[in-house]
């Protein structure tokens, strides 16, 4: 079957990251916006189909939801896009982006640049499985093939496959020599090269990923491009999402404050904890929420230091919260004098 799923308003997103994004993160970001498409984790072919684990589970409240698959098999990679729709996922993302040594050894991420057609041909036959978007996430090139005409034939050549959504991290990867943090640091952002792609397909949305850390960026980016993706911003401070919704889709809920969130995740982190999670698998996912707010520190130590204990429940943000709320009371009558 053809992909005829009306396309996904993927403006602004959040990057898949590897041992953040995973579904409380998801479920914790989404109080924050009701439009920004999510990202899983990436999850290998081979976990889903031999693993012993649930690697498809999300909550619903996760919507729009996409999943991000790590593999090179046309048609493992099917069988899982298969799996996906079924599960009820918004999109699958192909993973050609990710640098590491453990991906490369499984012939998946970022060395699939240098294989357009492999991915191509994966293309082709998850399309022909499933009515969800199948899409990309790359880099702007690999080693040395890195000038801008490589990204081009590559763009061509999975673009010629059916796919016409691509989300471009505008750095090059270094395969070897760098460690994945490195990859995500040292090699230098080249957004002209997004934009010129833009230009030149212009019949393909064209995401850019890649040292965005304020809506104010996203906002530049998305007078030349259809999408921005934001990822470890987002972690560090999530509440940089509040205001998405209202400045990019023209939503005009109340924005939550900090505390609403605190509020809205309880029953959340109880309904879990009552299936067997621990409340630091959540709790972790909250320690920006109050980044650059009086009482942030505090927030954020008790967290870390109670949050591990065992026994601990969804008191955790209520304790937290009461010290916080607390130390800014104080910094506020201290200021009075």
């Amino acid at each position: 079957m053809n992909s005829i799923a009306a396309p996904l308003n993927r403006t602004i997103s959040v990057a898949p990251m590897l041992d953040w994004t995973d579904k409380h993160c998801r479920y914790f970001l989404r109080q924050l916006s009701q439009h920004t498409l999510l990202y899983t984790e990436m999850v290998t072919t081979g976990a889903i189909i031999f693993g012993k684990g649930d690697y498809l589970g999300f909550n619903q409240e996760e919507h729009p939801v996409a999943l991000q698959l790590g593999g090179s098999n046309p048609d493992d990679m099917a069988r899982c896009a298969a799996l996906a729709q079924e599960r009820g996922y918004d999109e699958v993302n192909i993973n050609v982006g990710c640098p590491s040594d453990r991906v490369q050894n499984g012939r998946f991420g970022a060395c699939l640049m240098a294989e357009p057609q492999t991915v191509a041909d994966c293309i082709k036959s998850m399309q022909a499985e499933v009515d969800i978007p199948v899409t990309v996430k790359s880099r702007i090139g690999i080693d040395e093939m890195d000038e801008y005409e490589d990204l081009t034939r590559f763009i061509e050549i999975v673009a010629a496959s059916g796919c016409d959504t691509f989300i471009v991290h505008a750095r090059k990867a270094w395969l070897k020599g760098l460690s994945p943090k490195e990859n995500r640091e040292v090699p230098p952002l080249m957004y002209d090269r997004v934009y010129l792609l833009k230009q030149q397909f212009p019949h393909l949305h064209i995401s850019l990923n890649g040292g965005v850390k304020t809506l104010d960026d996203a906002a530049l980016h998305l007078q030349k491009l259809d999408g921005v993706m934001i990822g470890r911003e987002i972690y560090s401070n999530p509440y940089l999402l509040a205001e998405v919704d209202k400045r990019f889709y023209g939503d005009d809920s109340q924005i939550k404050t900090r505390v609403d969130i605190v509020l809205a995740m309880l029953p959340y982190i109880d309904a879990q904890l009552a299936q067997g999670a621990r409340v630091w698998n959540i709790a972790r996912h909250m320690l920006g929420l109050f980044q650059g707010q009086p009482g942030g520190r505090v927030w954020r130590r008790y967290l870390s230091q109670q949050g591990t204990k065992a026994g601990t429940g969804s008191e955790l943000l209520t304790d937290a919260l009461d010290l916080l709320l607390d130390t800014q009371k104080k910094a506020a009558s201290f200021l009075q004098y």
